[in-house]
């Protein structure tokens, strides 16, 4: 158990590096003063530009790709576990994602941690993730609300996951991390139910095909 623990803390100060705060810091900018104050992708695309965006995502994908595809084989000496790599893999990979949303090293204000969702799910069930991307797309082109995208396509990872037959310890993760999206989410589902949510007008490219 020892293992494990050091090992999800490992993991939680990886997905604690935030890509947004990171670059922001060599811009001399505080991504949470900007647009939606959230330090997340999304705000990163809206408030400074696509090509910082696209660092930052891939800053973030590779943190949880790393903490669940590499931290769990890490050899502490003098430690040995009985929980299975799958399990610690998991753990590790949840982990980082709470790092990402509450990162020790930024005062624990981070983004939502969607694109770290995605680098965990990426080593651990790919197969999960075409589903997630079409959700994503599809209701990002009809709507053009990029937070209900994202709670849908989080929520999508559950009956992936069942149709998948993924073992229990991955579909558990991937119900943990459903209902995580729609936590830190919330904020964007009141603000859709009262009509404020920004709509990102020009990415309803289906409902222009549709028309």
């Amino acid at each position: 158990m020892a293992l494990l623990i050091i090992k999800i803390l490992l993991a939680y100060a990886l997905g604690s590096v935030s890509g947004s705060l990171m670059l922001g810091r060599l811009r001399q900018i505080d991504i949470r003063t900007m647009g939606s104050g959230n330090a997340g992708g999304t705000n990163a695309f809206r408030s400074v530009g696509k090509k910082f965006a696209l660092a930052v995502a891939i800053i973030d994908v590779a943190k949880g790709a790393l903490a669940a595809g590499v931290i769990p084989f890490i050899p502490i000496p003098g430690l040995a576990s009985s929980i299975s790599l799958p399990v610690q893999a998991a753990c590790c990979g949840f982990a980082a994602v709470l790092g990402h949303c509450y990162p020790v090293w930024h005062g624990f204000r981070g983004g939502k941690g969607a694109a770290t969702a995605v680098g965990v799910l990426a080593v651990l069930q790919p197969w999960s993730l075409p589903l997630m991307f079409l959700t994503w797309f599809v209701m990002i082109g009809l709507t053009g609300w990029v937070g209900l995208g994202t709670v849908l396509a989080g929520l999508s990872i559950v009956p992936s996951m069942l149709w998948l037959d993924a073992p229990r310890e991955l579909l558990l993760l991937g119900i943990a991390l459903a209902l995580f999206m729609v936590f830190t989410h919330r904020n964007n589902i009141r603000k859709m139910l009262n009509g404020e949510e920004y709509c990102f007008e020009k990415a309803r490219i289906l409902k222009r095909l549709f028309k």
